[in-house]
């Protein structure tokens, strides 16, 4: 079995079409519901939506928290590793504006 590098899984962890998208959004909103996360981001699924976040909660780049309210409410948030992700993402975003024509 071959050892994965650590950019594989960095890009396992935060890569695809929306994570990178997710981390964006809980950044420059601070904390999210679910619905409200969802309609900044154009085009994702409730489906897709909910698997992409499990995954972000489950690498530990984004907080879940829920209260005891009907109807349910739930808030996302990045965590301090999150936190740690989004300066390259926006690296990431510049470059693009300057190299990728429209």
């Amino acid at each position: 079995m071959t050892e994965k590098c650590s950019l594989h899984q960095v890009l396992d962890q935060i890569g695809g079409k929306w994570k990178p998208l997710i981390i964006f959004n809980l950044k420059q909103n601070q904390t999210l519901r679910f619905g409200e996360l969802r309609k900044t981001i154009s085009g994702i699924s409730e489906k897709v939506l909910t698997s992409q976040l499990r995954e972000l909660q489950g690498d530990g780049f984004v907080n879940r928290k829920s209260y005891p309210e009907i109807p349910p409410k739930v808030e996302y948030t990045l965590t301090e590793k999150g936190q740690t992700i989004f300066p390259i993402l926006e690296s990431l975003a510049i470059w693009a504006e300057k190299n990728l024509s429209k």
